[in-house]
């Protein structure tokens, strides 16, 4: 089995990470594409576009996997008439800044989050890794977890914020909608934010977005920018199978405010984020050549 169909049946798979590790995993198979044999850059770039397709059709729910691999594939085809060794090297380059821009993202976002955080009851929904940056960074007054079914992953989560000292209340999915009334903020993070402000969410965000509106809480959604999808939620790839049983969609008129590493946006200037961030666009029309963007 090839390093990208490998790396395509663990995304499948995986039901334990988050959607910012899946977009490290993602960047992580191209770079290993990109030292395989070739005959000239037009060539490698052909296998880069069909590894990139591979990997973001192996998880359409996730748009960081998209956003990741687009971003690669934006900076490879402006670099197609240099030298083989030196098209591999930049591409190389790329792949590392990504990676590492993912931590700087991350921490950029848990700062911008501070204030709202100190001394705050937080409401969480799954276990965003970005989520959990935050709550590093200021550690509120007390977290409210869910259980996080089908998988229940907010079990694990709820131990691992314990496990760093704060005070930590895990309740079942039933009760979380009743559980938000004690919340300042609902904080989530995110698999994708499309264009039109829409998010796709671990299934039961809905609900919790619309107890938080009811009990006058913001829903704030922790957002590294490789999630933003330039296209709106009516047009994207259908979800899988298996994604339908652990994903929803969102209205974006649920959303207060989206926190990147760019600044806040409210879920009406997310259009115009991703026109200021043209890799977007860029990638997604290489990866996704039938949608009109």
């Amino acid at each position: 089995m090839s390093d990208v169909a490998a790396t395509v049946e663990e995304l499948r798979g995986d039901r334990e990470h988050g959607a910012s590790w899946m977009a490290e995993r993602t960047v992580e198979a191209l770079l290993e594409v990109a030292k395989q044999p070739a005959e000239s850059c037009e060539a490698l770039m052909t296998e880069l576009v069909e590894a990139g397709r591979r990997l973001a059709e192996s998880r359409p729910g996730v748009g960081a996997i998209a956003g990741a691999a687009g971003r690669v594939l934006a900076a490879a085809n402006g670099w197609r008439h240099l030298d083989l060794d030196h098209f591999r090297k930049l591409i190389e380059e790329e792949g590392h800044a990504i990676l590492e821009g993912r931590r700087r993202a991350a921490a950029s976002i848990a700062i911008q989050l501070q204030e709202r955080l100190q001394e705050a009851t937080v409401g969480t929904h799954s276990a965003s890794a970005t989520v959990r940056e935050a709550l590093l960074h200021t550690p509120p007054a007390r977290v409210i977890c869910t259980v996080s079914e089908p998988v229940g992953e907010g079990r694990a989560f709820s131990d691992e914020l314990r496990g760093e000292g704060m005070n930590v209340d895990l309740v079942e999915d039933a009760e979380a909608a009743a559980a938000l009334a004690e919340a300042t903020i609902f904080l989530i993070g995110a698999d994708t934010v499309f264009r039109d402000g829409t998010l796709n969410n671990k299934i039961g965000t809905t609900l919790l977005a619309e107890a938080a509106a009811g009990h006058a809480i913001p829903t704030i959604v922790a957002c590294e920018i490789v999630k933003l999808a330039p296209i709106d939620a009516a047009v994207a790839p259908q979800l899988s199978e298996a994604e339908r049983s652990l994903f929803e969609l969102t209205p974006p008129e649920l959303i207060t405010e989206i926190v990147t590493e760019e600044g806040s946006v409210s879920s009406d200037g997310v259009g115009a984020l991703i026109d200021r961030t043209p890799f977007l666009r860029e990638g997604y029309t290489l990866l996704l050549p039938a949608v009109a963007l």
